[in-house]
């Protein structure tokens, strides 16, 4: 007999817009849909770029202060080290077969998770509602975001 999962939903909080944080997000959330789990993606501050029209395809890898990456901050700086950190990146996830930003926007939104841009973020950036991804499920204050998560079984997650 398949054990029931105590967490029902998770809700994810995006802050920074680098391919490695957006697509960790997605990535967990989509998995979180696949097992049935309702799931949550609040966008706020630089998060938003990953669901602005203009701005979500050129998505970058953060290769200035970035641990991980295993370079010399100095060298993280240095022109065109990005953009090909960037490349290659976007090179091994097309091997993986991931989908791109904007495509996995809307498998997300598909599979029933829903995407939320942060109502401060918004104004403090002065983004408009028409920049924003179609399939957006709206604008909330954090208050209201906090509200959504008020039962058992949710999880919350920054990112």
């Amino acid at each position: 007999m398949a054990k029931k999962s105590k967490v029902k939903k998770m809700l994810f909080i995006l802050s920074k817009a680098t391919i490695e944080n957006v697509y960790a997000a997605f990535i967990m959330a989509n998995g979180a849909r696949m097992e049935g789990i309702e799931s949550e993606i609040f966008f706020t501050f630089f998060g938003l770029e990953a669901i602005q029209k203009k701005k979500l395809e050129d998505l970058r890898v953060a290769t200035v202060g970035n641990p991980a990456m295993n370079i010399p901050t100095m060298l993280g700086g240095i022109p065109g080290v990005e953009a090909f950190a960037t490349k290659m990146m976007k090179k091994e996830m097309e091997k993986l077969d991931m989908p791109p930003v904007d495509e996995f926007l809307e498998i997300l939104s598909d599979s029933g998770c829903k995407l939320w841009a942060c109502k401060l973020a918004i104004d403090m950036f002065h983004v408009k509602e028409k920049d924003l991804i179609d399939d957006l499920d709206g604008i909330l204050t954090i208050g209201d975001f906090y509200s959504r998560a008020d039962q058992d079984g949710t999880q919350l997650l920054f990112i």
